[in-house]
Order: C-alpha cells, then sequence, then structure tokens
C-alpha cells in the first residue's frame, strides 16, 4: 500500500510540473507586455516612457530569456512562491491563499449537495417497482448535465434572490449567501454522479450474489441497499475525484454570476487584467487541491471492497 500511495504522489507531482509548465508558456505566448500593461495601468500603452518599461521588465525580470525565466519561476513555485501580482503588488500566492477558503467553502457545499442529490436519483430511478416512475427519474440526470451553470446561476437569481427575496443576490454574507451558488454548481455535478451510479446499480442487480440474495428472500430493500450499492458505488467514486475538479473550475462562472469573492472571481479579474503570476498560483494551487482529492480518493476504494486493496499490493510488489 505504502508504495502505491508513493507511486501515486509522483503521479500528482508530475501533474502539478505539468500544469504549471503549460500555464506558464501560454501566458507566456500572449500578445501582450505585461510591463507595458502596468506602467499604463490599462490605458494606452503607446505613451508610456520606454525608460519606465525597461525599468520594469528588468524589476520582474521579463528581459531575460525565457528559459531563464522559467526556471527560476519553477525554483519559486516548489516554494509556492509565484512572485508579486503585476496589478496590486501583492505576493500572487497570499491573494489565492486568501480567497481559496471561501471557495473551498462553495465547493464542499456544492459537493455534499451533490452527492446527497445524485445517490438520491440514482437509487430512486432503480429501486421503484413502476416501470414509469423509474423512467421518469431516469431522465432527469441528462436535463441537469445539459443546464449551462450561468443560465441556471441567472434563474435562480431571479426566481430567489429577486421576485422571492429569500436569499442576497450578491455578495458573500454568511451561509444562506452559500445556497443558490451551491444548487448551481451542485446540479450538474449531481447529474454526472447519478448516471454513473444508476448505471452501475442497474449492471450490480444483475450479478449473481444479488439473485442468491433474492433467492434466499432478502426484501427488495436489503438487496438495493445491503448488496449492490456498496459494489456499485466505486465507478461513482471515480467520477467523484472528476467532479470535484468540475466544481472547482464551476467557481469562475458561478463566483461572477453571484459576485462572491473566491477564488473563481480572483481568476477572471486576474486573466482579464494578465497579472501573470496570479493566474500561475491559481493554476497550480487548484491543480494540488485536485491531485490532493483524486489520491484520498484512490485511498478509499479498498474501504468499499478488500479485493481493490490486494491488487494494488500486487501492483505495488
Amino acid at each position: 500500500m505504502g508504495r502505491y500511495v508513493l507511486r501515486r504522489a509522483g503521479q500528482g507531482l508530475f501533474v502539478l510540473w505539468a500544469a504549471f509548465t503549460i500555464s506558464f508558456f501560454v501566458l507566456y505566448l500572449l500578445p501582450s507586455d505585461p510591463a507595458a500593461l502596468m506602467a499604463s495601468g490599462g490605458g494606452e500603452a503607446d505613451q508610456v516612457d520606454p525608460a519606465l518599461l525597461d525599468a520594469l521588465r528588468a524589476q520582474y525580470g521579463l528581459d531575460r530569456p525565457v528559459l531563464v525565466q522559467y526556471a527560476d519561476a519553477l525554483w519559486h513555485a516548489l516554494r509556492l512562491d509565484f512572485g508579486t501580482s503585476y496589478a496590486s503588488g501583492a505576493p500572487a500566492t497570499q491573494l489565492v491563499l486568501e480567497a481559496l477558503p471561501e471557495t473551498l467553502r462553495l465547493t464542499a457545499a456544492a459537493l455534499v449537495l451533490a452527492v446527497v442529490a445524485g445517490a438520491g436519483i440514482a437509487i430512486a430511478s432503480t429501486f421503484p417497482r413502476a416501470a414509469w416512475l423509474r423512467h421518469a427519474l431516469a431522465s432527469l440526470p441528462p436535463l441537469g448535465v445539459a443546464l449551462p451553470p450561468f443560465w441556471l446561476g441567472l434563474l435562480l437569481l431571479q426566481w430567489f434572490s429577486f421576485q422571492l427575496p429569500l436569499f442576497p443576490a450578491i455578495g458573500n454574507q454568511g451561509a444562506i449567501s452559500l445556497v443558490l451558488p451551491a444548487i448551481t454548481l451542485a446540479v450538474p455535478a449531481s447529474a454526472a454522479l447519478a448516471q454513473v451510479l444508476a448505471r452501475s446499480l442497474r449492471g450490480t442487480l444483475g450479478e449473481p450474489y444479488v439473485e442468491t440474495a433474492r433467492a434466499k428472500g432478502a426484501s427488495r430493500a436489503r438487496v438495493h441497499f445491503g448488496h449492490a450499492l456498496r459494489n456499485a458505488a466505486i465507478p461513482a467514486l471515480t467520477v467523484l475525484g472528476v467532479v470535484v475538479g468540475g466544481l472547482l473550475g464551476g467557481t469562475v462562472v458561478t463566483e461572477t454570476v453571484f459576485s462572491r469573492a473566491g477564488l473563481g472571481r480572483l481568476t477572471v479579474t486576474s486573466v482579464d487584467e494578465q497579472d501573470i503570476p496570479v493566474v500561475q498560483a491559481v493554476v497550480v494551487l487548484s491543480a494540488l487541491v485536485f491531485v490532493v482529492v483524486t489520491l484520498v480518493v484512490d485511498l478509499l476504494y479498498p474501504l468499499l471492497d478488500p479485493r481493490i486493496d490486494a491488487r494494488q499490493k500486487a501492483v505495488a510488489a
């Protein structure tokens, strides 16, 4: 097990390096001059003093060869130092860490809603005896996946903030302000989980050991919850790691729609201002969260199926 964890940790480090490298060169290739943006304050770069531009390029190391810039940035990134923000002058890591807690709260709330709703829909679409009810419930996940998050967010704002003023329309105003953004994020995530879990449940319910349980007189609920659900949850657990990444990415749209201060909104602002250090910090730290979540998900597999632990040990050996 220890070797397996080390191997997965090594793969995670490769993902972090790839995220940093790709983001660095993509941002470097943008047709803009960060020094000109800083000097002009977003205005006309043609009117900036060339001496000031040269001084800014030297100050931020932008006058060095690109590979030297990359090596220096990578060395500092290993210590979670992504430089200073071009827009505010504050450390980029500090800006991201200040925005991260609000985004993690929103993501956690959305994840809980997604898991509860996704599992509920999957079970409800396979448990009833009435075929029409199972088919009706099975049609909900594709609808949830198809809904654009920005449209759903605006719709929830219109209904529950303006027409029925039950929730705050914008901002971070405690737990109640999490409800609408969390629902906006959770709907497509719960739909994806429901699709995978329902498909897995239908397959598991036809397995020989389930048929044996039925033949021994086990109740319908006992078959579903005592025998089928645990094994059917393994594919859904695999999708869960991807869902968390989707939730983090979805905060870019959701926090913008609901005007919430967080990582998503910081990303939009930094991209708009071409604040490269902050964008890189967001990309790498978001990738770090994703890597940690996927590693935790991998470690949960043996709890659902001990045979997976045996296979992991065999591979590690």
